[in-house]
């Protein structure tokens, strides 16, 4: 040992090797806007109005507006109210969100007339328990629920359409994917819907796209709900990519226009990741995006950092910034689906404390990108969670008694599912003259993990299909036609329901789903009704006795035997 290589304990040696230290962590530097929640550089609460018309927001005149103000002033803060809710104490708002006997409508009342900078005063007097006692109260709906991933490294349709149908039998209410090579992407969309409606009828599903082909797809009932539509928390991030709050608001109105669900997405991190944060925190930020989400009328917002949970989870607070968004999301009466989507961390053990102020009080949807998929597979750039983690979630679930959303399936189920789902694709494909699916592809889909499980497909011939789809003008209803012809009756029939809820628009309400009996559970007819100990949802009944059973567990009657 060297004079420059000073001796270290076996312990530090020890703890260097840890994965955590894999991480990448940074200082604050809040001029560039590296900071996560508290920043000299946000702005004063303020407001002041004339003539029903906002003319000073947060310190800043109309005449300076630049235009997220002048958006979020118009259309997302209630004028008549909000000169006495900015009258309120931050620290009184704030007992007012974790207070039970307050009700989450006497919240709103208050909440729908603040600014940014208020709302910011408000979250940052909370540590993380308030914050998760806040979200508990304000989600919009009773239930909470999942959102999975179903991609394929390959773009692979059968990959797709099979772990869609496990994965709707594990219990996710929405399926999501994406894909490498974008001319895939008709084919991919149709597989994601059989799969999933194979699996849990009622579930729906998006492919996330550039913003032409994804509003095409679901305009011809392909896809079910769109939620990839981003916004960001600056005038010059959102010039960069070509956008206003306008145009974004003008896209969710050809969504609504036809039945189809839509959420925007943003999150702490992205101005700082795009290079313009204008020297503002993370979460002031944000919350410019949740309030332009308010204002265009939209029903909810997937935030939690999202792809950028890697720029606040290496700053100090970052993850409680993060839960401090998902509630700003819930308390302006939003859906939110609440980020666990992309990997940040090697450390099982952040990875899993990441997520419990969604999980411990419930969101919307815990997770908006469960993969569905083996990471490998996964063309979201990776989840947080994966396919190996199912049983550490359903045991976790079990553990504390909450509900996130999924549940342990015996084997025969799963392989019966993957099954039909293969063999259900591979039927539609030919009844619409697309490339041929093999039965050895439906029996290597039945047992696969990953994709690298699978025959190898003839890509070109893929891509024409994929054409021939656009080309051709095919629907939803054609494919309802071709499952019906082919045998598929049950498949055809909950495809069609589906396409019949979004012509009655009900999926158009806050936090919309559709339980497997077809029936919409949203803020409307499934509204958040806690109000403190014995109240609000429950995890109990039937629910907890599908939640109890696991992989192993030994029979209280003979305990030679296990029991799933």
């Amino acid at each position: 040992m060297t004079a420059t290589q000073p001796r270290h304990s076996r312990r530090t040696e020890i703890l260097e090797d840890r994965p955590v230290n894999l991480d990448g962590f940074v200082e604050e530097w809040p001029e560039k806007g590296l900071v996560a929640m508290e920043s000299d550089f946000d702005p004063a609460p303020s407001v002041r109005v004339e003539d029903g018309r906002i003319v000073e927001l947060d310190g800043r005149a109309r005449a300076d507006f630049d235009f997220m103000d002048t958006f979020i002033a118009d259309h997302a803060i209630d004028v008549e109210t909000t000169e006495a809710s900015m009258a309120v104490p931050s620290d009184e708002i704030a007992r007012m969100l974790i207070n039970p006997t307050v009700s989450r409508q006497d919240v709103l009342a208050v909440t729908r007339g603040l600014t940014p900078a208020k709302i910011l005063d408000v979250v940052k007097l909370m540590n993380v328990v308030e914050i998760m006692q806040g979200m508990q109260k304000m989600r919009a709906r009773r239930t909470p629920a999942n959102q999975g991933h179903s991609t394929s490294a390959r773009d692979n349709p059968l990959q797709v359409a099979v772990d869609a149908a496990e994965g709707a039998l594990r219990g996710f209410a929405e399926l999501e994917t994406t894909l490498g090579v974008l001319r895939y992407a008709p084919l991919v969309a149709i597989a994601l819907q059989i799969g999933a409606q194979v699996g849990r009828g009622g579930v729906l599903t998006q492919c996330a796209l550039e913003e032409a082909t994804e509003l095409e797809l679901g305009m011809r009932g392909i896809t079910a709900y769109a939620e990839t539509i981003s916004i960001y928390g600056t005038e010059s991030v959102f010039v960069d990519g070509d956008d206003t709050p306008w145009s974004k608001s003008f896209l969710a109105s050809a969504y609504a226009s036809r039945g189809i669900k839509m959420r925007f997405t943003s999150g702490t991190g992205s101005e700082v990741q795009m290079g313009n944060a204008e020297g503002k925190s993370m979460l002031y930020l944000e919350i410019r995006c949740v309030l332009m989400a308010k204002g265009a009328g939209v029903q909810g917002l997937q935030n939690g950092s999202i792809s950028c949970i890697g720029v606040p989870g290496a700053m100090p607070g970052g993850i409680r910034a993060v839960a401090a968004e998902n509630l700003v999301a819930s308390m302006v009466d939003l859906e939110c689906a609440s980020g666990n989507d992309q990997s940040f961390s090697h450390s099982a053990m952040r990875r899993t404390a990441r997520m419990m102020p969604q999980l411990l009080p419930g969101t919307d949807f815990v997770c908006s990108g469960y993969s569905g998929v083996p990471n490998a597979d996964n063309m979201f750039a990776g989840s947080n969670f994966d396919t190996d983690d199912y049983d550490d979630w359903n045991t976790i679930q079990r553990d504390l008694q909450v509900d996130g959303g999924l549940r342990h399936i015996r084997e025969d189920e799963i392989l019966q599912v993957r099954n039909k789902a293969a063999r259900a694709l591979q039927a539609l494909f030919a009844e619409l003259d697309l490339p041929r699916i093999t039965d050895e592809e439906v029996e290597a889909a039945t047992y696969a993990n990953g994709s690298e499980d699978y025959p190898e497909r003839d890509v070109l011939e893929d891509l024409k299909g994929a054409q021939s789809v656009m080309d051709s003008g095919i629907t939803g209803l054609d494919l309802v036609t071709a499952l019906e012809r082919t045998g598929f009756h049950d498949v055809a029939e909950n495809l069609l329901t589906v396409l019949r809820q979004r012509v009655s628009g009900d999926l158009l309400q806050t936090s919309a789903i559709l339980t497997e009996d077809f029936v919409p559970l949203s803020a409307i007819n499934d509204a958040n009704d806690y109000a403190g100990p014995g109240t609000g949802y429950r995890l109990q009944g039937e629910r907890w006795e599908q939640l109890k059973k696991l992989r192993h567990v030994t029979s209280a009657e003979n305990p030679e035997t296990e029991v799933s």
